[in-house]
């Protein structure tokens, strides 16, 4: 029997066994996928090809597929049908299939898509050309770009409003983050709210300053977030889209969120680089030539012949053909860091996931062998129904810390050492002290800085749609952070002439656990109202966090191998041990109308309540009202063909600061640490106060948005000013009281306004060349605006009304005494001598005037080169080393008589006490303005032909590599003297996804 006639029976046998309406239904449905063709092709751009480009069916919605890293896709079809051809920032092409089993494409950019990009809120998303507040974003090729280990990094000079400010360059080191100014007195009550996939993230330093290393400020748990892991960042700014978090979104809120697994095939990327760091900037100081010029005419001036036996540099106790570049020596070292990323992400349209990891290591420029390790892993799920009523989502992040770096910074002491002083180590190979004539400096680095911390953040939500446009949803979060930090004084760190053995080491130990939970239930409620459509969210907070903090001593130990085992110490104490729990709930909401695409209405409030405040003062509300106008969707520019977009938006509301810490309002006691009849006894330390309450921030905006020419030139100009009162903070008491301070409320108002400027232009698009252009800047105005009761007030010598409330009372420098040439100083008071109160009444503001950022992107074919040059005008104290003359190397331009009072050996009381008093004037103030190169990346995409999936790109990276600066005391951005500043980086790396 041939094989068609066999066919033919079985089919027959086959349409026999069903019944009627069964045939019919096979029939149907066999009719169906004969008509079904497999569609293959790739999809570009007209440089390289497009990944992640959804492909669907018209009328179709449900039958997609994404193309892959190589933009390859594959889609069955019937021959009639229409492919939809669809991604963010190009335009959309619905493309006939005409029986056709291969179609290329190349898709083309369209700016004014990206209005349709769906910007996180927080509790909601929004579309870019819908939003009434005032929200930044960066994403994560933007990230993916800078060489860094710390997510506050990549936003630097990418954001209008937000100063951001690296506090050291050792490894691990934290960054300072400011959103549109200053509002609270307190230094630590300006930390904004960070949000990671729905989980509040505490930005609450760890560890203590007794055990923190060689940086500046305590440990910041920032350095555990991941930049690699995360898709996208988004900081909200204004009341519109701040107040929703009520109490917390003073300072505004950063929204982090994770990257999520995509549809598709599964796929693998690998990314591995190799970099080298160095110190960006030294200031450039007195060869020896120059120093023993300088103290020979110290003594000569001083009337001494004969110098004495402790002036090792220029007695002869010293060489002075010695010439040694202690910034050289001591922190001219490179950094070698090594970095590889893995994932792995896939799944179907119902189901997808992401698994990825990331491994990296640093040292530092230190001399000596110290490392900073940082691993973590990234887990992420969705999971959508059939029904696509049920939806849930799953993040997970791990990382482990292990940084152990020299408990001393040298990096004061490498910009203070003679130029002639003795080699570091003698003929042995061990430190040489030179007959005890100075204290080496590398005997520092023998105190060590260790610290290990893990860190957990996870993240549920379960979402299900009860109705089209109802859907009930609860994000549940956790976190928990484990640090450990000990930091070890040896004897061997001192000099041997002091004779001091291991009972005189000592070994710090700060261990801290914080873990807190949060659920948040919440419904959201859609339906059109005649032109417009209407939304509404409600939902609850619960959170609770619990830390646990202990920090012990240990002194005297019977040999430096032990010291750490504190358990070998003979003396133990514990300086802290604590643990503080705080709650918090809320009831939120949000109302929403957007009539005709033209009129928008977003009103937000929350109701919240804090553990940190006492009874009666533990609830308050807050909320805002946003408005705009589209009005370049108004019929009377609808023949426009230069104006593509037009937003004109307000908003005003209130926000609150709880930035206090636990039980400030309560009396509180802690073990005195005296025993009597074998009793510890306790004494107190802190006193109730019944009014401690809430601080208030009130915020008003206004902003204009514009696009041109399809939004080929984008313009937003935003106005702001937000007023603080109630402030909280410690209210000095007399030392009678035996207490400090009183934490209380200040009747102080403090405001912050300024203008906002951002740019985003395509200025060149071709099929093989793209050139577009981001801008920002920002001027912002602190000022304090009211304080009743300053001038008798113990702040009457720090804040002044109607001045910022960063300024600095200084005497006002009026030049070198004609016949003496000691600095002078005005005697403001004019009582005929300069006093340090009196007379210091010349105010000096130190914060930037005005910051930004320029960046360039260009892409021609498989190359795309994009860098970032970061601007700040602002003004900074100069050197102030020592005073010269004495034994401490200076400034190359302190080598000018001319410019300088006379250089002293130690002598001249006037000259000294001058030299101090122009540290703390207006005359030290020096510009610190810079242009700096803050980014540059460069792709190559290889043209691989022998497989359709992989796809290799070869990248070079740089981070601070230019510094354009008229300051001479090293690196301008860096605010804290004496300490490692900011790393020169150059990374090189390979990519490879299949």
């Amino acid at each position: 029997m041939g094989g068609r006639a066999f066919c033919f029976l079985f089919f027959m046998g086959a349409m026999l066994s069903f019944s009627p309406v069964q045939a019919h239904d096979f029939l149907r449905k066999s009719e169906v996928l004969a008509q079904q063709i497999q569609i293959q092709g790739t999809v570009t751009d007209g440089n390289g090809s497009l990944p992640g480009v959804n492909i669907s069916i018209l009328n179709k919605p449900n039958v997609f597929t994404v193309s892959d890293y190589n933009g390859h896709y594959t889609l069955f079809a019937s021959p009639e049908a229409i492919l939809i051809f669809t991604y963010v920032g190009y335009r959309t092409e619905n493309v006939p299939v005409q029986g056709r089993t291969t179609i290329d494409i190349t898709l083309q950019p369209d700016a004014t898509s990206l209005r349709e990009v769906k910007i996180n809120a927080g509790y909601y998303s929004v579309k870019e050309s819908e939003r009434t507040g005032s929200i930044a974003k960066i994403t994560g090729a933007d990230i993916e770009k800078q060489p860094v280990t710390n997510v506050l990094a990549t936003m630097q000079g990418r954001m209008a409003g937000v100063s951001i400010v690296q506090d050291s360059g050792v490894p691990g080191g934290s960054f300072s983050i400011k959103i549109r100014g200053t509002n609270s007195l307190r230094a630590d009550g300006n930390q904004p709210l960070y949000i990671i996939d729905g989980v509040p993230y505490s930005s609450e330093t760890i560890g203590s300053i007794s055990t923190s290393g060689t940086a500046p400020t305590m440990t910041s748990p920032l350095n555990s977030i991941n930049p690699a892991d995360i898709e996208s960042i988004e900081v909200l700014k204004d009341a519109d889209a701040t107040a929703i978090y009520g109490s917390r979104g003073a300072n505004g809120v950063v929204l982090l969120t994770t990257k999520k697994g995509k549809a598709g095939d599964t796929r693998f990327t690998i990314n591995s680089s190799s970099s080298f760091g160095s110190v960006t900037m030294t200031p450039k100081l007195m060869n020896t030539g120059q120093y023993l010029a300088m103290r020979e005419q110290a003594f000569a001036n001083d009337g001494v012949s004969t110098y004495p036996s402790y002036a090792y540099d220029v007695n002869g106790t010293w060489s002075k053909e010695r010439n040694t570049d202690w910034q050289k020596e001591l922190t001219g070292g490179t950094a070698a860091i090594y970095n590889m990323q893995a994932s792995v992400t896939g799944g179907s349209a119902q189901t997808q996931y992401l698994l990825s990891g990331t491994y990296r290591t640093e040292t530092t420029v230190f001399p000596g062998d110290f490392k900073y390790t940082k691993g973590s892993a990234h887990f992420s799920m969705n999971h959508t129904s059939e029904d696509e009523r049920f939806k849930m989502t799953f993040s997970g992040s791990y990382t482990s810390q292990n940084n152990n770096q020299p408990a001393v910074d040298i990096t004061a002491v490498s910009r203070t050492l003679v130029p002639n002083a003795p080699e570091l180590y003698d003929a042995d190979g061990n430190l040489n002290w030179e007959n005890g004539t100075w204290n080496n400096p590398l005997a520092g680095l023998e105190s060590e800085f260790d610290s290990r911390i893990n860190d957990l953040v996870a993240n549920a939500v379960l979402s299900y749609h009860f109705l089209p446009n109802l859907e009930f949803k609860t994000s549940f979060g956790f976190t928990d952070l484990q640090s450990n930090e000990s930091r070890t004084q040896p004897s061997t760190m001192y000099n041997p002439a002091y004779g001091l053995g291991s009972e005189f080491s000592g070994l710090s130990l700060n261990a801290t656990n914080r873990s807190s939970w949060i659920v948040e239930p919440q419904i959201n409620y859609s339906t059109a109202i005649g032109k417009g459509n209407f939304t509404a969210l409600g939902g609850a907070t619960l959170q609770n966090q619990r830390t646990e903090r202990l920090f012990q001593n240990g002194f005297g130990f019977a040999s430096n191998s032990l010291i750490d085992d504190l358990a070998s110490a003979s003396i133990k104490t514990v300086n802290l041990s604590d643990e503080t729990v705080y709650k918090y709930q809320a009831l939120f909401a949000r109302l929403n109308y957007n009539w005709d695409t033209r009129y928008i209405l977003n009103i937000t409030a929350r109701r919240d309540g804090s553990s940190c405040f006492g009874p009666g003062k533990q609830f308050a509300v807050f909320g805002a009202v946003g408005a705009a106008w589209l009005f370049s969707n108004e019929a009377f520019l609808k023949d426009n063909t230069v104006l593509s977009f037009g937003k004109l938006r307000a908003s005003y509301g209130t926000t609150g600061n709880d930035q206090i810490g636990d039980y400030q309002f309560l009396d509180t006691y802690v073990s005195s640490g005296n025993y009597y009849q074998g009793i510890t006894g306790l004494q107190p330390s802190r006193l109730f106060n019944p009014e401690f309450g809430w601080e208030s921030n009130r915020k008003f905006e206004a902003a204009l948005e514009t696009g041109f020419l399809q939004d080929r030139i984008f313009l937003t100009s935003a106005y702001y000013f937000n007023r603080s009162s109630n402030q909280l903070v410690g209210i000095p008491l007399p030392g009678t009281t035996g207490f400090n301070s009183l934490y209380s409320n200040l009747d102080a108002t403090v405001q912050n306004s300024g203008l906002e400027f951002t740019l985003r232009t395509v200025n060149v698009r071709h099929n093989n060349f793209e050139w577009s252009t981001n801008f920002n800047i920002s001027f912002n105005r602190n000022e304090l605006l009211s304080y009743p009761g300053l001038e008798s007030s113990t702040y009457a010598n720090t804040y002044v009304v109607g001045e910022p409330t960063s300024i600095r009372k200084v005497y006002h420098y009026t030049g070198m005494e004609p016949t003496t040439g000691v600095y002078q100083f005005e005697d403001a008071n004019s009582d005929g001598q300069i006093t340090s109160i009196e007379d210091r009444q010349t105010l000096v503001d130190l914060t930037p005037r005005y910051f930004g950022g320029l960046e360039n992107q260009f892409q021609y074919k498989g190359v795309a080169l994009d860098f970032l040059f970061q601007f700040v005008k602002q003004e900074a104290f100069g050197a102030m080393p020592g005073v010269p003359g004495t034994m401490v190397n200076q400034l190359t331009s302190v080598g000018n008589p001319t410019a300088q009072q006379p250089y002293t050996a130690g002598s001249n009381g006037a000259v000294i006490t001058a030299y101090y008093r122009y540290g703390s004037s207006d005359g030290a103030v020096q510009d610190a303005s810079y242009i700096r190169l803050k980014n540059i990346s460069l792709t190559y995409d290889l043209p691989l032909k022998l497989s359709g999936r992989l796809r290799c790109q070869l990248y070079w990276q740089g981070q601070n590599l230019l510094t354009f600066t008229h300051y001479d005391n090293g690196d301008p951005e860096f605010k804290f003297s004496g300490y490692l500043p900011p790393l020169k980086v150059n990374a090189v790396g390979v990519k490879l996804s299949f």
